[in-house]
Protein backbone atom coordinates (compact mmCIF):
# COMPACT_ATOMS: atom_id res chain seq x y z
CA UNK A 1 0.00 0.00 0.00
CA UNK A 2 1.70 3.20 -1.16
CA UNK A 3 0.76 6.17 1.03
CA UNK A 4 1.43 9.87 0.56
CA UNK A 5 -0.48 12.43 2.65
CA UNK A 6 -3.60 10.30 3.08
CA UNK A 7 -4.66 11.36 6.58
CA UNK A 8 -8.30 11.73 5.45
CA UNK A 9 -8.80 8.10 4.49
CA UNK A 10 -5.88 6.15 5.95
CA UNK A 11 -7.54 5.02 9.18
CA UNK A 12 -10.61 3.75 7.34
CA UNK A 13 -8.65 1.87 4.70
CA UNK A 14 -6.28 0.30 7.23
CA UNK A 15 -9.19 -0.87 9.37
CA UNK A 16 -10.88 -2.43 6.36
CA UNK A 17 -7.77 -4.12 5.00
CA UNK A 18 -6.70 -5.49 8.37
CA UNK A 19 -10.21 -6.89 8.88
CA UNK A 20 -10.09 -8.89 5.64
CA UNK A 21 -10.78 -12.59 5.86
CA UNK A 22 -8.92 -14.17 2.96
CA UNK A 23 -8.55 -17.88 2.17
CA UNK A 24 -4.79 -17.69 2.67
CA UNK A 25 -2.12 -16.12 4.84
CA UNK A 26 -1.35 -12.53 3.93
CA UNK A 27 0.68 -9.49 4.91
CA UNK A 28 0.15 -5.75 4.49
CA UNK A 29 3.21 -3.71 3.59
CA UNK A 30 2.58 0.02 3.86
CA UNK A 31 5.14 2.40 2.37
CA UNK A 32 4.87 5.97 3.62
CA UNK A 33 6.29 7.98 0.72
CA UNK A 34 7.60 10.88 2.85
CA UNK A 35 4.19 12.16 3.95
CA UNK A 36 4.10 15.59 5.58
CA UNK A 37 0.62 15.43 7.17
CA UNK A 38 -0.62 13.19 10.01
CA UNK A 39 -0.03 9.99 8.00
CA UNK A 40 3.14 8.94 9.93
CA UNK A 41 1.37 9.40 13.27
CA UNK A 42 -1.62 7.35 12.13
CA UNK A 43 0.65 4.53 10.95
CA UNK A 44 2.59 4.60 14.22
CA UNK A 45 -0.66 4.10 16.16
CA UNK A 46 -1.31 0.72 14.51
CA UNK A 47 -0.02 -2.61 15.74
CA UNK A 48 -1.03 -5.75 13.89
CA UNK A 49 0.88 -8.98 13.19
CA UNK A 50 0.19 -8.73 9.44
CA UNK A 51 1.24 -5.07 9.18
CA UNK A 52 4.71 -3.79 8.35
CA UNK A 53 5.35 -0.07 7.81
CA UNK A 54 8.22 1.18 5.66
CA UNK A 55 9.13 4.80 4.98
CA UNK A 56 10.81 6.86 2.28
CA UNK A 57 12.64 9.91 3.59
CA UNK A 58 12.15 11.64 0.21
CA UNK A 59 8.97 11.43 -1.87
CA UNK A 60 9.61 9.12 -4.83
CA UNK A 61 6.20 8.17 -6.24
CA UNK A 62 3.77 5.25 -6.32
CA UNK A 63 5.95 3.01 -8.46
CA UNK A 64 8.93 3.47 -6.16
CA UNK A 65 6.81 2.75 -3.09
CA UNK A 66 5.51 -0.52 -4.53
CA UNK A 67 9.03 -1.47 -5.57
CA UNK A 68 10.17 -0.94 -1.97
CA UNK A 69 7.36 -3.13 -0.65
CA UNK A 70 7.93 -5.87 -3.22
CA UNK A 71 11.61 -6.06 -2.28
CA UNK A 72 10.77 -7.19 1.26
CA UNK A 73 7.50 -9.07 0.64
CA UNK A 74 7.44 -12.73 1.64
CA UNK A 75 4.23 -14.00 0.03
CA UNK A 76 3.59 -15.75 -3.27
CA UNK A 77 1.46 -13.00 -4.82
CA UNK A 78 1.33 -9.22 -4.69
CA UNK A 79 -1.54 -6.80 -5.25
CA UNK A 80 -1.28 -3.02 -4.74
CA UNK A 81 -4.04 -1.34 -2.75
CA UNK A 82 -4.23 2.46 -2.69
CA UNK A 83 -5.00 4.27 0.55
CA UNK A 84 -7.59 6.66 -0.88
CA UNK A 85 -10.67 4.38 -0.78
CA UNK A 86 -11.35 4.75 -4.50
CA UNK A 87 -11.30 0.95 -4.47
CA UNK A 88 -13.03 -1.43 -2.04
CA UNK A 89 -10.39 -3.49 -0.17
CA UNK A 90 -12.94 -6.24 0.38
CA UNK A 91 -12.88 -6.99 -3.36
CA UNK A 92 -9.28 -8.19 -3.20
CA UNK A 93 -10.85 -11.56 -2.38
CA UNK A 94 -12.52 -11.54 -5.81
CA UNK A 95 -9.10 -11.31 -7.47
CA UNK A 96 -7.97 -14.43 -5.62
CA UNK A 97 -10.78 -16.60 -6.94
CA UNK A 98 -9.32 -17.21 -10.45
CA UNK A 99 -5.97 -18.07 -8.82
CA UNK A 100 -7.47 -20.53 -6.37
CA UNK A 101 -9.54 -22.09 -9.16
CA UNK A 102 -6.38 -22.32 -11.32
CA UNK A 103 -7.88 -20.15 -14.05
CA UNK A 104 -4.98 -17.68 -14.10
CA UNK A 105 -1.97 -16.43 -12.13
CA UNK A 106 -2.46 -12.81 -13.24
CA UNK A 107 -5.73 -11.07 -12.40
CA UNK A 108 -6.81 -7.46 -13.02
CA UNK A 109 -9.76 -5.80 -11.29
CA UNK A 110 -11.68 -3.98 -14.02
CA UNK A 111 -13.42 -0.80 -12.92
CA UNK A 112 -17.01 -0.03 -13.88
CA UNK A 113 -17.16 3.70 -14.62
CA UNK A 114 -20.53 5.40 -14.23
CA UNK A 115 -22.02 8.74 -13.26
CA UNK A 116 -21.47 8.35 -9.53
CA UNK A 117 -17.99 6.84 -9.82
CA UNK A 118 -16.13 8.76 -12.56
CA UNK A 119 -13.92 11.71 -11.65
CA UNK A 120 -14.64 13.43 -14.98
CA UNK A 121 -15.61 12.67 -18.57
CA UNK A 122 -12.06 13.31 -19.78
CA UNK A 123 -10.58 11.06 -17.09
CA UNK A 124 -12.67 8.15 -18.33
CA UNK A 125 -11.92 8.94 -21.99
CA UNK A 126 -8.22 9.12 -21.20
CA UNK A 127 -8.30 5.74 -19.46
CA UNK A 128 -10.14 4.18 -22.40
CA UNK A 129 -7.63 5.73 -24.83
CA UNK A 130 -4.64 4.33 -22.92
CA UNK A 131 -6.25 0.92 -22.76
CA UNK A 132 -7.01 1.01 -26.49
CA UNK A 133 -3.41 1.99 -27.22
CA UNK A 134 -2.15 -1.03 -25.27
CA UNK A 135 -4.59 -3.32 -27.08
CA UNK A 136 -3.48 -2.04 -30.49
CA UNK A 137 0.23 -2.14 -29.70
CA UNK A 138 0.16 -5.66 -28.26
CA UNK A 139 -2.78 -7.19 -30.18
CA UNK A 140 -4.65 -7.80 -26.94
CA UNK A 141 -8.03 -7.01 -25.45
CA UNK A 142 -8.03 -5.75 -21.89
CA UNK A 143 -10.55 -3.31 -20.47
CA UNK A 144 -8.70 -1.29 -17.82
CA UNK A 145 -4.96 -0.71 -18.12
CA UNK A 146 -4.75 1.80 -15.26
CA UNK A 147 -6.52 -0.23 -12.58
CA UNK A 148 -4.69 -0.33 -9.26
CA UNK A 149 -5.85 -3.89 -8.51
CA UNK A 150 -3.29 -5.97 -10.40
CA UNK A 151 -2.66 -9.34 -8.74
CA UNK A 152 0.33 -11.33 -9.97
CA UNK A 153 2.99 -13.68 -8.61
CA UNK A 154 5.61 -11.83 -6.59
CA UNK A 155 8.36 -13.61 -8.53
CA UNK A 156 6.84 -12.38 -11.81
CA UNK A 157 6.54 -8.82 -10.53
CA UNK A 158 10.19 -8.82 -9.56
CA UNK A 159 11.18 -10.32 -12.90
CA UNK A 160 9.34 -7.56 -14.78
CA UNK A 161 11.86 -5.09 -13.29
CA UNK A 162 9.41 -2.20 -13.01
CA UNK A 163 11.45 1.00 -13.18
CA UNK A 164 8.81 3.74 -13.29
CA UNK A 165 8.76 5.69 -10.04
CA UNK A 166 5.38 7.36 -10.51
CA UNK A 167 1.99 6.42 -11.95
CA UNK A 168 3.73 5.19 -15.11
CA UNK A 169 4.22 1.90 -13.30
CA UNK A 170 0.63 0.94 -14.19
CA UNK A 171 1.37 1.14 -17.92
CA UNK A 172 4.76 -0.50 -17.44
CA UNK A 173 3.33 -3.52 -15.62
CA UNK A 174 0.57 -3.97 -18.20
CA UNK A 175 2.82 -3.39 -21.20
CA UNK A 176 5.48 -5.83 -20.02
CA UNK A 177 2.88 -8.49 -19.26
CA UNK A 178 1.28 -8.12 -22.71
CA UNK A 179 4.71 -8.06 -24.36
CA UNK A 180 5.35 -11.50 -22.82
CA UNK A 181 2.03 -12.80 -24.11
CA UNK A 182 0.49 -12.83 -20.63
CA UNK A 183 -3.19 -11.90 -20.85
CA UNK A 184 -4.65 -10.90 -17.46
CA UNK A 185 -7.83 -12.52 -16.25
CA UNK A 186 -10.24 -9.66 -15.56
CA UNK A 187 -12.88 -9.49 -12.84
CA UNK A 188 -15.28 -6.56 -12.30
CA UNK A 189 -14.69 -4.35 -9.27
CA UNK A 190 -16.29 -1.26 -7.76
CA UNK A 191 -14.77 2.19 -8.07
CA UNK A 192 -15.42 5.68 -6.78
CA UNK A 193 -13.06 8.38 -8.00
CA UNK A 194 -12.23 11.21 -5.65
CA UNK A 195 -11.86 14.85 -6.74
CA UNK A 196 -8.84 17.14 -6.75
CA UNK A 197 -9.99 18.73 -3.50
CA UNK A 198 -10.20 15.27 -1.96
CA UNK A 199 -6.61 14.59 -2.96
CA UNK A 200 -6.62 13.03 -6.44
CA UNK A 201 -3.07 13.21 -7.78
CA UNK A 202 -2.97 11.72 -11.29
CA UNK A 203 -2.98 14.23 -14.20
CA UNK A 204 -2.97 14.29 -18.01
CA UNK A 205 0.84 14.32 -17.91
CA UNK A 206 0.75 10.83 -16.44
CA UNK A 207 -1.34 9.75 -19.44
CA UNK A 208 1.25 11.09 -21.85
CA UNK A 209 3.99 9.30 -19.94
CA UNK A 210 1.97 6.06 -20.07
CA UNK A 211 1.68 6.21 -23.87
CA UNK A 212 5.43 6.80 -24.12
CA UNK A 213 6.17 3.85 -21.84
CA UNK A 214 3.89 1.51 -23.81
CA UNK A 215 5.47 2.54 -27.12
CA UNK A 216 9.00 1.97 -25.79
CA UNK A 217 8.07 -1.44 -24.38
CA UNK A 218 6.58 -2.44 -27.73
CA UNK A 219 9.79 -1.33 -29.45
CA UNK A 220 11.90 -3.31 -26.97
CA UNK A 221 13.53 -0.20 -25.54
CA UNK A 222 12.20 -0.15 -21.99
Amino acid sequence: MPVFNEERTLTAVLDRVLALELPCDWELLVVDDASTDETPAILESYSHPALQVLRHEVNQGKGAAIRTAAAVATGDYVVPCDADLEYRPEEIADLLTPVLEKESDVVFGTRRFSGHSAYSFWYVVGNHALTMAANVLFNAYIRDLETCFKLLPLSLYRDLNIRSDGFGMEAEITGKLLQRGIRPYEVPISYRARTRTEGKKITWRDGVEAIWILARIRAGRY
